[in-house]
């Protein structure tokens, strides 16, 4: 629920959202980038793909491991700070290893082992370092505003997604003249930023926001005496959450909002994963004018539907998603089997929005419909089941679009896009933040803990 009386975000609540938006972009375009634009210098789709999913994958079986012990970790951000470094280094590198011409006067990644590790390493850790532990600080930092945050700090996706045309216009634009591409200097505006944001992460940000003299939710109404009480009896109360891992688990209101995450994730990531391919099917569409608007218009649903998480409950916000998932693929479908170009740029614009919003979910949910001592617990739970199916979303989309004999079935890719927004839309009317509340009593008086009406009118 919103709190009337906390204005703005205060200057260490921007400085996170910064550090937010920085680690969302590392996630992104050290990624994505690679298997979209450069994917021929390290061996095919089918090569980078499988690395992305497993590494997605490691970074999901770590986060259930610590999800049974993440409400007795003393500092997340120390945590976060070990990941983060080695996130950013292995990107660096992941930009470092040079391409040049073989035999065959083609162009290919010189130390291609040592590429594929960095690549794995770096969607490992920024998985874990931008989807995890910053986004526990986030929940921390503003567990009643949380959807406005992150819809602010999640429009790095569809800023990524805008100058991924310029990125390939210089990477590859040597190629015509004969030379090498110029990778390193097309990651390197990245690698600056991705730094600058780490920096500026360990000198400014803390695990809670009364450690550095600020205030949960910029609620300046809190003395700091009460704020500092109110901090330490929820790290104390952490400890005995009532929602460990097994008691999550069985929770039908956690898999509705769980695999409903993980689908908006899934049509978000698989599609912008493939833009390139699946703008090339309209030979009249401008790759890098299309990412353009699709920047434009995902940066504002990523805000839009932030505010409406805050404003109308997380639950609606989410409805909305699918309902732009279910539009995209129809328009998308028709578009692709009858070549109109407007119509697919109105679909991407309506993915774009949907992605913007994607990631501000898992955080939103877990925030919002439980307690905030229990937030760390489900979170940690809910972020990797939704993330396996970002896992499989660049494996399934590339299958998909391999699945005819043309190997271009981008129709397919669309229409696939609308059934997870059915399929997805279903899932979140069947939520119950009433349930939730039921459940979260049974489980409160089975441990001696005292029941109130903390949970009630959640939107």
């Amino acid at each position: 629920m919103e709190n009337s009386k906390a204005k703005g975000f205060g200057a260490r609540g921007w400085l996170l959202i910064v550090v937010l938006f920085t680690s969302f972009m590392m996630f992104q375009v050290f990624t994505n980038f690679p298997l979209n634009i450069l994917k021929d210098f390290y061996g095919g789709d089918k090569a980078i793909a499988p690395i992305m999913s497993i590494g997605t994958f490691i970074g999901i079986v770590l986060q259930i491991i610590i999800s049974s012990f993440v409400g007795r970790i003393k500092s997340i951000k120390r945590v976060a700070a070990v990941v983060g470094c080695i996130a950013l280094l292995s990107a660096i590198v992941v930009a470092a290893v040079p391409v040049k011409f073989n035999d065959q006067h083609a162009p290919q990644v010189t130390i291609p082992m040592l590429w594929y590790a960095a690549y794995l390493l770096v969607n490992v850790c920024s998985t874990m370092y931008a989807l995890f532990f910053l986004s526990i600080l986030a929940g921390q930092w503003f567990p009643t505003r949380k959807g406005t945050v992150m819809g602010i700090a999640t429009i790095a996706y569809p800023f990524c997604n805008g100058v991924i045309g310029f990125f390939a216009a210089t990477a590859l634009t040597p190629l015509d003249n004969g030379k090498e591409p110029a990778i390193f200097m097309a990651f390197l505006p990245f690698i600056i930023v991705c730094a600058i944001g780490y920096v500026l992460f360990l000198v400014g940000i803390s695990d809670y926001p009364e450690q550095v003299g600020a205030y949960r939710d910029n609620d300046k109404n809190l003395t700091p005496e009460i704020a500092k009480k109110m901090m330490e009896e929820e790290i104390e109360n952490k400890k005995t959450s009532v929602w460990h891992t097994g008691h999550t688990f069985i929770s039908r209101d956690f898999w509705f909002a769980s695999v409903t995450c993980g689908l908006i994730l899934m049509a978000a990531i698989g599609t912008m994963v493939r833009s390139q391919d699946i703008i090339a099917y309209f030979p009249k569409l401008d790759y890098k004018i299309i990412m353009l608007i699709v920047a434009i218009f995902g940066a504002i649903g990523s805000w839009l539907l932030g505010v409406l998480d805050t404003a109308v409950g997380t639950k609606k916000s989410m409805l909305l998603a699918t309902c732009l998932m279910i539009l995209a693929g129809i328009l998308g479908t028709i578009a692709a089997f009858n070549q109109i170009g407007v119509l697919a740029t109105i679909s991407m614009v309506c993915i774009a929005m949907s992605m913007g919003a994607s990631s501000n979910y898992t955080v939103s949910v877990a925030a919002q419909y439980w307690r905030r001592e229990d937030f760390q617990s489900v979170f940690a739970c809910l972020n990797p089941l939704s993330n396996i199916f970002n896992a499989l979303a660049a494996v399934v989309v590339t299958f998909i679009i391999n699945s005819n004999s043309t190997g271009n079935n981008i129709p397919a890719v669309f229409a696939f896009v609308g059934i997870l927004g059915v399929v997805a839309f279903i899932l979140m009317s069947l939520f119950s933040a009433k349930h939730v509340k039921e459940t979260d009593d049974k489980y409160r008086e089975a441990a001696g803990k005292p029941l109130d009406d903390a949970l009630v009118g959640r939107k």
